[in-house]
């Protein structure tokens, strides 16, 4: 028995009477069935380990232009005029959007 099924059960014993018999109500709880939870658990391999850093590894590299935040990149002018980068900040949101759409595929492929 399912839960709707107690429900309504419950909702018709109570037209016909105010007053639900306890033990009838402990009967029909005893008769429901027992909700099951499924879960498929995917065990991470060495191999599929290298797979997922490969891939990740990738898509960092084909979005590089992402990675560095170039609103915060700081120069310096030395005596030579050489020009050199004294600080550049890294996205972080943009890396984690790229590093979390791989494992969703690598997810969506095991399912």
């Amino acid at each position: 028995m399912r839960r709707e099924e107690l429900v309504a059960q419950l909702e018709a014993a109570k037209e016909l009477t105010s007053v639900v018999s306890i033990d009838n109500v402990i009967a029909l709880i005893r008769h429901l069935e027992a909700e099951v939870i499924v879960e498929k658990l995917v065990k991470l391999t060495p191999a599929v380990s290298e797979q997922i850093a490969e891939e990740i590894s990738r898509v960092l590299d084909y979005n590089s232009s992402d990675l560095v935040d170039t609103d915060s990149v700081e120069f310096e002018l030395d005596c030579y005029n050489t020009i050199s980068v004294t600080n550049a900040s890294i996205d972080v949101d943009s890396i984690m959007t790229h590093i979390d759409s791989v494992l969703i595929r690598f997810i969506e492929d095991a399912e």
